[in-house]
């Protein structure tokens, strides 16, 4: 059997205790080393060479976002983030995700007791998939080509729906602020991510992009000239009005769902609603959301481009996509704004 080799990297002995038992809870996960602040992380991941590391964010000496800078430059390894369930843990995990983090998880969750068993197995799961995945590029992000212009004539597409999960953040990095401040048509983005995540996520595209980033509110309207974020925490969908305007519909129904925003609910609502006028974009991710919304985007002959292997944190979610049959094209994220420009021109 695999093992893969895990460095904890947490100031509170009560943590690093509370994290390591929950890794060897699974015989693929060998706690490697212990590290107490940034300098110690540092040094060991050089010294131990482990698969993968997670990492606290607040410590003394050195904080995980300076040892996760310097880790990335030097000695690139997988590195999750634990964060705490505030606003401010919120634009950290953020910045961090920017350093090249590959995903993060929340302490009070993981460590409640009684233990969720569901939560746990998640985090287990989505480790694995980690170490066996790629790094996130944390390159700049795609120039828009001056060839990559949109046309004056109606559009084939009015709506560009992405959804993302591990890896997202990074590869949306890439692509959102791509768009151009005059893109005619709205951009909806589904990135799994837990409660109070996905504000500050848009306030942070906010400032990067040209186009106007906000999370969705419940009953506004789908304009153009926006990228809205769907809200972690809640499901969103999409509803048409007798006059023909389409809105935001935000509940917390389905409480079975396993991912709030859930990819397939969002598409599911937008299928019958677009047609042939939907783009579907599906980003690195594990798992297979997104798969049974787009055979109903296929199914109201809408379109479909998935990110290919090569690029992807975790080609999951993709793959489910390709490997269905839903999937009109497969490209590498370098590619993906270039493909949603031609599909919107109708090439």
């Amino acid at each position: 059997m695999e093992q893969f080799q895990v460095l904890v990297v947490d100031d509170s002995a009560f943590m690093r205790r509370g994290i390591s038992q929950l890794l060897e809870e699974d015989p693929c996960f060998h706690v490697v080393g212990i590290a107490r602040n940034g300098m110690e992380a540092v040094e060991k991941v050089q010294r131990l060479k482990p698969d993968l590391v997670t990492m606290d964010v607040e410590m003394p000496e050195m904080n995980g976002l300076e040892a996760l800078k310097h880790i990335m430059n030097h000695f690139p390894v997988p590195v999750v983030m634990l964060s705490s369930y505030t606003r401010e843990g919120a634009r950290e995990t953020l910045a961090a995700l920017e350093l090249g983090a590959v995903d993060f998880f929340l302490k009070d969750q993981l460590l409640k007791k009684p233990a969720e068993k569901g939560q746990v197995h998640d985090f287990l799961h989505r480790l694995k998939g980690i170490v066996k995945g790629k790094l996130p590029s944390t390159s700049p992000r795609i120039q828009l080509q001056k060839n990559a212009k949109i046309k004056s004539t109606p559009h084939t597409i009015e709506l560009v729906f992405i959804g993302c999960s591990t890896g997202g953040p990074s590869a949306l990095q890439k692509i959102l602020p791509c768009f151009p401040k005059d893109f005619p048509i709205p951009v909806v983005v589904a990135q799994h991510m837990p409660p109070s995540f996905t504000k500050p996520l848009a306030d942070r595209f906010d400032t990067l992009c040209n186009l106007r980033v906000r999370e969705i509110q419940n009953g506004e309207e789908v304009t153009a000239g926006t990228i809205y974020i769907a809200p972690s925490g809640y499901q969103t969908r999409f509803k048409k009005r007798e006059d023909g305007s389409i809105l935001f519909v935000v509940d917390d129904q389905d409480e079975q769902a396993l991912y709030k925003p859930s990819i397939d609910i969002s598409l599911c609502s937008a299928a019958p609603i677009y047609h042939q006028r939907l783009l579907a974009v599906i980003l690195t991710g594990m798992g297979t959301d997104g798969m049974h919304g787009c055979g109903l985007v296929k199914k109201y002959n809408g379109t479909v481009l998935v990110e290919a292997k090569e690029s992807c944190v975790v080609y999951g979610m993709p793959k489910a996509v390709y490997e269905a049959g839903y999937a009109d094209g497969q490209f590498e994220l370098s590619e993906i704004f270039h493909q949603i420009i031609a599909s919107i021109n109708g090439r």
